[in-house]
């Protein structure tokens, strides 16, 4: 661990002037061989602590930069659009899935304690040791994509934190530059929203303490349509024994999909596990949520052009009687 013990050293190369690519490629390189120190296997607590913060160090003063260019309208970086000061999507395309089973490396959170709120939410976390008790994530957007529902959520819903779960890195990081760049060009909003890369099916209670989530969202995941890749689906009977654990009694899980056996599959997942119950036709209605699950993403605005049909399940978290 020796080698990697100087956090310090990682600050002072990020510091020291450079430019933003050389930076990034820094920083890149640096995640790349911690990626390498098998976290699972190490008994020093005091080594995986250092690794985390280390990593959230370069993480923090990258972000930092970041916000800067986008403040100064940087005309040379050709992933911003010059004319809305975001992200050019383009720039960051990647592979429709990935495979959740594979072997991935990134930061995990020890436990939900250990999530870095100041980091993801600076304006209601000015400092680590700012974090309240009292205020927590309560929606999850699993599989964010591109970010397009929870941009619609925030406003919808300024007081509430909110985080995107996505798997692919490229798909993550123009989230984050997305976001931040809201967040200059509004001043006073989109605060509340942040995205993490993670692997949802397998580190949801690294993130969320039980009963802290009063909404998660899976939309248009996957559907691994060959039957030996069903264990693959973010919906199965395992996975949901984990969301009810999280979400609070009275939440709600969104789930939509544009494959009918898929949805099929999710309803039926959620159909017969005895700690949900599905919303009626009425609460539906009233639910300004739900008319976002077909129109807020980049895959259901695809559905729509192409006049697809759409399987929502939508269904509450029981609350259990004394």
């Amino acid at each position: 661990m020796k080698s990697y013990s100087r956090s310090s050293f990682c600050t002072q190369q990020l510091m020291s002037g450079r430019s933003y690519d050389h930076t990034a490629h820094f920083a890149i390189k640096y995640m790349f061989l911690a990626a390498h120190i098998n976290i699972s296997k190490l008994h020093n607590k005091n080594a995986i602590t250092l690794l985390a913060e280390t990593t959230s160090e370069v993480t923090s003063v990258l972000s930092m930069q970041l916000e800067e260019k986008v403040a100064l309208g940087d005309e040379s970086n050709p992933c911003i659009s010059k004319s809305t000061r975001l992200p050019r999507k383009r720039f960051y395309r990647a592979r429709a899935h990935s495979n959740p089973l594979s072997d991935s490396h990134f930061p995990v959170p020890i436990s939900p304690q250990h999530v870095e709120y100041s980091l993801h939410y600076p304006h209601f976390f000015p400092t680590p040791d700012s974090c309240s008790s009292t205020k927590k994530i309560e929606f999850a957007d699993v599989g964010c994509g591109f970010g397009g529902l929870l941009i619609s959520l925030a406003t919808l819903f300024p007081d509430t934190l909110m985080i995107g779960m996505e798997l692919r890195d490229k798909v993550t990081e123009y989230v984050k530059e997305r976001i931040l760049a809201l967040r200059v060009s509004n001043p006073g909003q989109y605060q509340n929203v942040s995205v993490v890369r993670t692997n949802s099916m397998k580190y949801i209670p690294n993130y969320f303490e039980k009963s802290q989530l009063s909404k998660m969202f899976f939309l248009f995941p996957d559907p691994h349509f060959k039957e030996k890749n069903h264990r693959r689906r973010v919906i199965s009977p395992f996975l949901l024994d984990e969301y009810a654990y999280v979400i609070k009694p009275g939440g709600i899980i969104y789930t939509i999909t544009d494959v009918e056996e898929l949805g099929e599959w999710m309803k039926t997942c959620l159909e017969n596990h005895p700690m949900f119950e599905s919303l009626t036709e009425e609460q539906l209605e009233a639910d300004p949520v739900v008319k976002l699950l077909s129109c807020a993403t980049e895959e259901g605005q695809k559905v729509s052009r192409n006049e697809g049909q759409t399987f929502k399940a939508v269904y509450r978290r029981i609350v259990l009687k004394d």
